[in-house]
């Protein structure tokens, strides 16, 4: 028999480690002194990029009031991060922002996935959020310093998707997080909200940047290996010059394989 981790042999032991991990990842801010962003300001002039996501997804069988909880969710932290400015040499993180999404906040009981499962939790939803801000990054020269995947399984068939598959999010407070730096020379600004409907963001800075970033897929497919069907393929940023329309880089920025585990009987699934 396997033997099982500490953390896998009870609920009790669950919340030791995940505490434990919360406390090793404050003493290790603490020692690298980092420069956090935690100031807001006037909406700096250039909008570079803005996207927006539908809130209520469907997302296989799972509850629609999970649904309804996550918009309540997503109304909560949204403003949290609205209109902060990250300054050169400053680093951005989502839970310094938005903090523990507790029950005693007013969060709900929403989606939320564990272990590549799709479960419910107090708080669920900020997964969307953090990927909807990380879109937004992509399309920047911000560089992107903690960055976690769920991605090693699709658990959903594509539903309107607008954004390539692998190019999610995972978090959890506070150990597993979403960091960007500025390591530019002027300042950046993300703007969040929500509407009835959408998830909505923006991010602005100072002036026009001389190039723009196009995010983008190529050789995705769905594959059948040993009886399981996976979905492949890779994600590329590529980086072109505004004024001439010349590439100046493109760069792979995720390989997928990941397992599907819905139908998979109205896929294309090419036999290898």
């Amino acid at each position: 028999m396997e033997r099982k981790l500490f953390c896998e042999i009870s609920p009790l032991t669950y919340n030791i480690s995940v505490k434990k991990c919360i406390i090793q990842r404050n003493i290790k801010d603490f020692l690298k002194h980092t420069n956090f962003s935690l100031e807001k300001g006037e909406i700096l002039p250039v909008v570079l990029y803005r996207h927006s996501s539908l809130i209520r997804r469907k997302l296989g069988n799972v509850d629609m009031e999970l649904q309804e909880n996550k918009a309540i969710n997503l109304n909560i932290a949204a403003p949290l991060v609205n209109e902060i400015i990250i300054k050169p040499g400053e680093t951005f993180s989502f839970w310094k922002l938005v903090g523990n999404t507790t029950a005693k906040k007013g969060y709900k009981e929403g989606v939320t996935i564990s272990n590549e499962k799709v479960k419910s939790g107090i708080g669920g939803g900020m997964c969307q959020f953090t990927n909807l801000i990380h879109w937004l990054v992509l399309h920047t020269p911000l560089d992107i310093v903690e960055h976690h995947h769920h991605d090693r399984f699709d658990l959903f068939p594509d539903y309107n998707r607008q954004v390539p598959f692998g190019t999610g999010t995972s978090i959890a407070y506070n150990y597993i997080d979403y960091r960007f730096e500025n390591n530019t020379g002027m300042d950046f600004q993300l703007i969040t909200y929500t509407t009835d409907t959408h998830l909505c963001g923006e991010i602005r800075a100072e002036k026009n940047l001389d190039f723009k970033y196009h995010i983008f897929t190529e050789n995705e497919k769905f594959i059948k290996k040993n009886g399981e069907v996976y979905r492949t393929g890779n994600v590329y940023r590529k980086c072109v010059d505004v004024r001439t329309g010349n590439t100046i880089s493109k760069e792979l920025i995720r390989e997928n394989y990941a397992k599907v585990l819905y139908d998979t009987s109205n896929l294309d699934v090419e036999e290898v």
